[in-house]
């Protein structure tokens, strides 16, 4: 019976990092996400930029220190300590608060950051996401070099804190969305930037456009055969932008319409999507509902 019950278990779906993202308009954007090895490379490139920002920042205050009063050199220390936490955190902050929404590590790595409810990146969310970073990474490093300075530095507070850092480090890697602690709590995610050349996305558009002008006008008694039901289900097919699901629909509008044309299957839902809204609405003003096809035209109550 175990055997059986293995042999008629599906195979699992491959894991696979193209996301679709619906914005509060509706419009479906397929999305692949950035992969770990090309987020930790975005990383590297921000912390080397961080550093060498860092080590000129700390040779300018020596050299301020060294040919200044002697009692000054306290307060360039809390400058430095001060510099180096908006650094490490508003380096991060400013950048993907931008246009661009990435630094220049991301932006090499041809990667931006996304929120995952499809509206529009917010300060808060990016100051969440980057502010996390602390309690990921610098807490726990420099715990530990506050303990191995004064000497209390043991084995046991060794492996507590680099293993803390190495968890939440390696984080994306074990689940699915690739997301960050960080990424969890502000409801981002870290996606590819698609570089299209301008003359293939003219070309998909003009080709799109042709598709569009070669559908017949649709009559009235082929926008009576379905009501608002089945103007929804439409709706989630063309969100889903599933090849397979487009053909299966297209051709079963059309059998019910009795249309004879052909190919084209995304230009025609969406042609008789347009169309059918707008029937349904223009009916509503006159007090008359379609619920579904099976539902006569009726006046409301």
């Amino acid at each position: 019976m175990a055997r059986r019950e293995r042999k008629a278990r599906k195979p699992r779906a491959p894991r696979t990092l193209d996301r679709q993202l619906v914005t509060p308009e509706g419009v479906p954007l397929n999305l692949r996400l950035g992969s770990a090895g090309a987020r930790a490379s975005a990383f590297l490139i921000d912390a080397i930029i961080m550093l060498a920002v860092l080590i000129g920042a700390s040779l300018l205050i020596l050299a301020l220190v060294s040919g200044g009063p002697s009692g000054a050199s306290s307060l360039y220390a809390v400058v430095w300590l001060l510099g180096f936490f908006l650094l490490r955190n508003f380096y991060f902050v400013l950048f993907e608060a931008g246009r661009r929404a990435a630094t220049p590590g991301k932006r090499l790595m041809k990667l931006r950051v996304v929120s995952r409810s499809g509206a529009r990146l917010t300060g808060a969310a990016v100051m969440a996401r980057n502010l996390m970073r602390e309690i990921e990474v610098f807490l726990p490093l420099f715990f530990l070099l506050f303990a191995f300075a004064e000497g209390m530095a043991t084995a046991w507070t060794a492996t507590l804190a680099l293993g803390w850092a190495l968890i939440l480090l390696f984080l994306p890697v074990f689940n699915r969305d690739r997301l960050r602690a960080g990424d969890l709590i502000a409801g981002t995610w870290v996606v590819e930037r698609e570089v299209r050349k301008l003359g293939e996305d003219l070309l998909i558009q003009t080709a799109h456009e042709k598709d569009m002008a070669r559908i017949a006008p649709f009559t009235a008694a082929e926008l009576d055969a379905y009501g608002a039901f089945e103007l929804q289900r439409l709706e989630d097919v063309l969100r889903r932008n599933d090849r397979s699901d487009l053909f299966a629909v297209s051709t079963a509008i059309r059998r019910k319409l009795g249309r004879t044309d052909e190919g084209a299957d995304l230009a025609f839902l969406e042609a008789y999507y347009a169309a059918l809204r707008h029937h349904l609405e223009r009916k509503l003003l006159f007090g008359q509902r379609k619920r579904d096809k099976y539902d006569q035209i009726s006046a409301n109550s």
